[in-house]
């Protein structure tokens, strides 16, 4: 898409977005950290990759294996 603009588009939209983000309510990672973290924890019983998936769930489980005579 960019190929197609001329430098003087591709400035505008840079330009665009800067007016939009510098807009934007910031809040410190200190502050939100906690959150994110409670977060994480309280969702980690649903969690695959901490808990695993069940063998009959598991759509890539190995269905054989190769015998080598």
């Amino acid at each position: 898409m960019a190929r197609d603009m001329s430098d003087k588009d591709i400035l505008k939209m840079e330009l665009d977005q800067l007016k939009k983000e510098v807009n934007m309510s910031r809040t410190a990672v200190s502050a939100t950290a906690p959150e994110l973290i409670a977060y994480a924890e309280a969702q980690s019983a649903e969690d695959p990759l901490i808990k695993g998936v069940p063998e009959d769930k598991n759509p890539f489980k190995e269905k054989g294996g190769c015998i080598i005579t």
